[in-house]
């Protein structure tokens, strides 16, 4: 049986860290030891010079620096703990995830919801310690049921191109996305390939090229993927790494 967790708590507000610690307690699945507490952002780094700790659960409104603030000062230690945000205030997950946080709790904070940040610390744990396979997969942050959400990429089976967003299409649901198709292009282009100027779509879903109606580009040339029924247009200028990308 793998030991518990350990767990940094920086919160100013006495009463959410005492929150915390109540429902650490009751966590069994992994099971969380609550190990210190910080009021402030220079009190947690303070306290990790000489401790480690798996995970540091941090505020991110506190006097002094604030909690995304913290989260960059762990880059610079030696064995910085996992960092899950939070937080009453939402408007920050996007900050949140691109310095690489685990998770972000909104308060108040629900078992069931630390439960599960924990158990992605300690699949990050078990990865670091080759117990286990990699499980802390790539992910885009989605707007999905009103609420930012993090979809795995691996689910992820097209991008397009509309207007300002992007549209994220799943076999069962399809979210928006703030950014730009060639950065993502760029630096997922093991998983996606482009096969328009507006469209990027999963390599591992390619099932098909198909002979369709000409386009507005006159391709005439269409993707059929592994859970979509309808087959998306291919532009003249890709044809030939999708016809490539198929067949390997």
């Amino acid at each position: 049986m793998s030991r518990a967790l350990t767990v940094l708590v920086v919160d100013d507000e006495a009463l959410a860290r005492s929150r915390l610690r109540t429902l650490l307690a009751d966590c069994s699945a992994p099971p969380a030891l609550w190990l210190a507490e910080a009021a402030t952002a220079a009190q947690a780094l303070a306290w990790l010079q000489h401790h480690t700790a798996d995970v540091a659960l941090i505020d991110i409104h506190m006097p002094g620096a604030d909690g995304l603030s913290l989260a960059r000062a762990l880059t610079a230690l030696a064995a910085p703990p996992a960092v899950v945000f939070v937080t009453a205030h939402a408007e920050h997950a996007v900050q949140a995830f691109e310095l690489d946080a685990l998770d972000y709790l909104t308060k108040p904070v629900r078992l069931e919801r630390l439960q599960a940040a924990l158990q992605k610390v300690e699949r990050l744990r078990q990865s670091r310690q080759g117990l286990a396979p990699d499980l802390t997969d790539e992910f885009l942050m989605v707007q999905g049921r009103g609420r930012l959400e993090r979809l795995p990429l691996a689910e992820v089976l097209y991008l397009k191109a509309e207007l300002k967003y992007l549209t994220v299409g799943t076999a069962t649901a399809t979210h928006l996305l703030e950014g730009a198709l060639s950065e993502l292009e760029q630096r997922h282009a093991h998983r996606f390939i482009r096969i328009h100027r507006n469209a990027l779509v999963a390599r591992a879903a390619l099932r098909a090229l198909e002979k369709t109606e000409a386009g507005p580009d006159g391709s005439g040339w269409a993707v059929r993927l592994h859970g979509i029924d309808e087959p998306l247009p291919v532009s003249r200028r890709q044809l030939t790494a999708v016809r490539e990308a198929i067949s390997a």
